[in-house]
């Protein structure tokens, strides 16, 4: 078996899923809960990691109660299952479809005392847009100022609650590091210096790099951008892993083509080739290159970090 090859049981868990979301359909997914949760949904999707033998699953939220619905179904499949309820995001700003808004911090910090009413485990944010893959891959719409998302992140932790974030962007990047946030979900287009402020800092970095090599093929976007944007982010990754980033798997599992159970071992599979990239590249160098085993050490130090931060929290009566 080469070193490419995926272990079975697989050995990590899944830091960032949308059990809500089937990977095929956004709007029929969404339509599944209309008339109130399917649980066969969330049924079917955690058959998918059982199958896998995956154990942990750190949700991002929806706003149908699908997740919180499904914290209770969780230890019937033998899962680890940790939820936010529903993500929080600015009004006119990236976030309505998987959570819910807010126009003042006051607003804001009611939405958090929901999330722990409801029985949420941590928070999730929205800082900024997400990629444009219609027209250049760009950034949509604006990122949150940093003083807000500094503010943002100070009265979640004051609730007791870490938090998770749906951030791009350098600049916004390093606004949740001066902020002393917990996570950053995707962390598309940062530059260097950024990659390495991270690397000093407390962050754990979940690049979800997977859902761009996914959609190769399928038709709905351009190849060529496709291809361009994940060889950029396969050279941020590489740079996270030879500064040191702390770093841990999680596919979006639920987004577009990146399904459940599997999404994670496509994940795992892009670190994969973004080692083996580490190791040529050294070889050229006559430089020390990072193995097999020391990715995958890192890899679950980096879970090990989601699961102490993003702890369990359940719901009190």
């Amino acid at each position: 078996m080469s070193e490419e090859n995926l272990e079975v049981p697989f050995e990590f868990g899944e830091c960032h899923a949308h059990i809500f979301m089937d990977g095929k359909n956004y709007k029929k997914a969404v339509e599944r809960h209309k008339n109130g949760v399917d649980e066969s949904v969330i049924r079917s999707h955690f058959a998918c990691y059982q199958t896998q033998g995956i154990h942990f699953v750190r949700d991002g939220g929806d706003a149908l109660g699908v997740s919180r619905r499904a914290k209770e179904l969780a230890p019937e499949y033998g899962i680890d299952y940790r939820t936010p309820i529903f993500a929080i995001h600015k009004n006119g700003h990236y976030g309505k479809i998987v959570g819910k808004g807010f126009d003042t911090l006051k607003e804001y910090t009611a939405l958090v005392k929901e999330v722990k009413t409801q029985g949420g485990d941590f928070i999730k944010i929205m800082t900024t847009g997400i990629m444009d893959f219609d027209t250049d891959g760009g950034i949509t719409g604006e990122a949150l100022r940093a003083q807000e998302v500094k503010e943002m992140v100070h009265i979640a932790h004051e609730e007791g609650f870490a938090v998770m974030c749906h951030t791009n962007g350098t600049k916004a990047v390093e606004a949740l590091i001066e902020a002393g946030a917990d996570s950053v979900e995707h962390g598309n287009y940062m530059e260097e210096q950024t990659i390495k402020s991270l690397a000093d800092s407390d962050l754990v970095w979940v690049p979800t790099v997977t859902v761009v090599p996914n959609m190769f093929g399928c038709g709905r976007f351009s190849d060529e951008l496709l291809h361009k944007i994940y060889e950029k982010e396969k050279m941020n990754i590489k740079k996270g892993l030879q500064y040191g980033v702390k770093m841990a798997l999680g596919s979006d599992a639920g987004a577009y083509l990146v399904f459940h159970g599997q999404g994670i071992l496509d994940e795992y599979a892009r670190f994969l080739e973004c080692r083996k990239e580490i190791q040529e590249e050294s070889q050229e160098n006559e430089q020390e290159f990072l193995s097999v085993c020391e990715l995958k050490a890192r890899l679950k130090a980096g879970e090990a970090e989601i699961r102490k931060k993003f702890k369990k929290i359940e719901k009190s009566y």
